[in-house]
């Protein structure tokens, strides 16, 4: 499906960057991984101007083109109460200064159908208490999608996926943790590598600047207190 294109994917050492750079390896592509985690591709921290510079070099050398530029890397999570301006800032390197400097670079080398995705998460759109490092970086990349989309138009196609409770140790959730999402269980990696694959495949080629969030419908589950067995209980 994907023989001897190129795919760059950003924190691809585990997780969620592990399963997608897994099943483009099996669709015979070329995967080249960024991630402070030993990996077999290239080790080094997404906040350093010159890392990303030294990155894409070698990819560009290695390559010469990149078809397929996945920004997966995961922010700092950290809440306004502990915090510091060092760490959100580092939090927003990461999510959002990265995957934009990344695509410039890279910009010059995308080959025809090339494309872009981000990878953001539910809490673009809802949160939990202090989380706001991690929240901010993933409400500025589902915004960069649709900027990136539109600025690239006619070169990459740009498209965002907002993953929710995706469980990456194979732990099997059962009761209320499953059955709080109306799909009946919590994802895995593979339901976020799917769509990656699909929205790089030419069957998406009329798919650009969108977002699509694969949480089991959690976000579509109106709550309210002391309503179908929901309760708020609040520290004191």
């Amino acid at each position: 499906m994907f023989q001897q294109k190129v795919a760059v994917i950003t924190g691809g050492a585990r997780g969620i960057g592990k399963a997608i750079a897994e099943e483009f390896k099996k669709a015979g592509a070329n995967v080249c991984i960024i991630d402070r985690l030993p990996n077999e591709y290239f080790v080094g921290d997404l906040s350093s101007q010159t890392v990303l510079e030294t990155f894409t070099k070698k990819v560009i050398d290695d390559y010469g083109h990149v078809d397929f530029l996945i920004h997966n890397a995961m922010p700092l999570m950290k809440g306004i109460d502990q915090c510091s301006y060092e760490e959100f800032t580092y939090a927003l390197q990461v999510g959002v200064t990265a995957p934009f400097y990344l695509t410039k670079l890279f910009c010059p080398y995308f080959a025809p159908g090339a494309s872009v995705i981000h990878i953001s998460s539910s809490r673009d759109r809802m949160s939990q208490p202090q989380t706001e490092s991690y929240t901010a970086a993933k409400g500025g990349i589902s915004a960069l999608t649709h900027a990136l989309a539109v600025s690239l138009s006619g070169k990459v196609r740009v498209n965002s996926i907002s993953p929710g409770w995706i469980d990456t140790t194979d732990t099997l959730y059962e009761g209320s943790d499953a059955m709080q999402h109306p799909a009946g269980r919590v994802g895995n990696p593979l339901d976020i590598a799917n769509m990656v694959l699909f929205l790089c495949s030419e069957q998406a080629g009329f798919i650009t600047g969108e977002n699509i969030c694969i949480d089991g419908g959690m976000t579509r589950q109106m709550i309210y207190h002391n309503d179908f067995g929901w309760t708020l209980q609040r520290d004191e």
